[in-house]
């Protein structure tokens, strides 16, 4: 087994064949409940805005708008999504919950009116939970002239979706009391790592090289499988997992010029 063996599925693969099914999709769920008022359909939303504000944020300060206002905008417009369940206007075959919330949240932002109005409908209610600090801190929002507001709200959502990935992936080692194994072997997961060879990892753990070896595969091969479930929870069909993974790949090759 090539040690160096990239993790991530890579344009063109296909799922793994292992007998397991994808979950049903959070996405799906909201798009069904324009027509069967599904009673889960909220909470899905909810669920994956908590997730995917970091990129709508991320748009609205590229616009010009300050951190304050951006942040009073994020929430009023989650705000609207949840409470009028503006989702209900999605076009059949366009189920990606990526493109709907950009060309949402740029109504949102361009009507004045629209957005007063969802602001008050928030009155003061926390709707997702935001640390703008933390994205002004880590400088994604800073001033790129090179990159326009779509391409930054993309490549926003790659890493909010990987940042979950991992962070799923971190839980599941800890429940199984392996956590020290993942903090060991998580800058494996792409193909470079850093300079720590394998044999002093395992050395660190007590554990052979050949058996770290396995670990490494074994850590891949579940983040290429929770990368996929993650992706697909934001589609209408787990049958477009590998066009998403390909578009996203491209989306960090964009100048945004």
């Amino acid at each position: 087994m090539n040690e160096e063996t990239i993790a991530l599925t890579m344009p063109g693969q296909s799922a793994p064949q292992n007998g397991a099914a994808f979950p049903a999709t959070h996405w799906s769920v909201v798009l069904r409940a324009r027509q069967a008022g599904e009673p889960l359909a909220a909470e899905a939303l909810a669920e994956l805005c908590q997730t995917y504000w970091k990129p709508v944020y991320a748009f609205l300060r590229r616009q010009g708008n300050t951190p304050h206002d951006a942040e009073d905008l994020t929430q009023g417009f989650f705000a609207m999504l949840l409470e009028r369940g503006s989702f209900a206007t999605v076009e059949e075959g366009k189920g990606r919950l990526r493109s709907f919330l950009l060309v949402a949240v740029k109504r949102f932002a361009a009507n004045e009116h629209e957005r007063a109005s969802a602001l008050k409908r928030g009155g003061g209610k926390m709707t997702v939970a935001l640390d703008a600090e933390e994205m002004e801190q880590a400088g994604f929002t800073e001033p790129a002239t090179a990159v326009t507001p779509e391409v930054l709200f993309e490549r926003q959502w790659a890493l909010a979706l990987l940042d979950s990935v991992l962070g799923k992936l971190r839980d599941e080692y800890a429940k199984d009391g392996k956590e020290g194994i993942f903090n060991a072997l998580k800058d494996r997961l792409s193909a470079d790592g850093d300079s720590t060879t394998l044999a002093q990892i395992a050395a660190s753990l007590g554990m052979s090289e050949g058996a770290m070896k396995v670990a490494v595969y074994r850590l891949r091969q579940r983040y290429r499988r929770l990368l996929q479930e993650e992706i697909a929870l934001t589609l209408d069909s787990p049958d477009e997992v590998n066009l998403e993974i390909e578009h996203l790949f491209k989306v960090f090759g964009q100048s945004g010029g």
